[in-house]
């Protein structure tokens, strides 16, 4: 019987969210499945996932064999970097540190990448402010000017018509 690590798909229309699952390769998507070790849910920003990396790790040892898309994830989890080092023979507590090494470094660059996104937006939005500050400035003296205009105009419409009116 081959084992397969995969996705189960769950929820309505356009909102999927799956469970990952130990099953039979020969079972159906949606089928029967021997354990469920976790889910993802792909519409949240960033997705959401849950796992139990132990039992991961179980069915792993034992020969399960995961799709593409639950390799992703559990490479994303750290799992098969354990499964790595297990089959190269590492103690657990030389597995434990390379792990622990591996997640600071993992959360460092994505820390940067926080940070990266953060600079980015903070800089797009002063550039918009600069921006809006120079056209209002600009839209404030097309203002003052069309203003001077009308009182010089009316002021002078004003005096010709004081100068061209008859004295009696």
């Amino acid at each position: 019987m081959a084992v397969k690590i995969r996705l189960r798909r769950q929820g309505r229309k356009k909102k999927a969210y799956y469970h990952i699952v130990v099953a039979d390769s020969r079972a159906p998507r949606d089928g029967k499945f021997i354990e469920q070790i976790g889910s993802y849910n792909p519409t949240t920003v960033p997705a959401t996932i849950h796992l139990d990396e132990a039992r991961a790790l179980h069915w792993l040892k034992q020969g399960a064999i995961p799709t593409d898309t639950v390799r992703r994830i559990l490479s994303y989890k750290g799992v098969l970097l354990r499964m790595h080092l297990y089959r190269w023979g590492k103690s657990d507590a030389e597995i434990e540190a390379e792990y622990q090494k591996w997640v600071a470094a993992k959360q460092a660059k994505i820390d940067a990448q926080i940070q990266s996104v953060k600079a980015k937006k903070e800089e797009k939005r002063t550039l918009r402010l600069n921006q809006e500050k120079t056209q209002r400035s600009e839209k404030e003296a097309k203002i003052q000017a069309k203003y001077q205009t009308e009182t010089t105009t009316q002021t002078e419409n004003t005096e010709n018509q004081e100068n061209t009116s008859p004295t009696e």
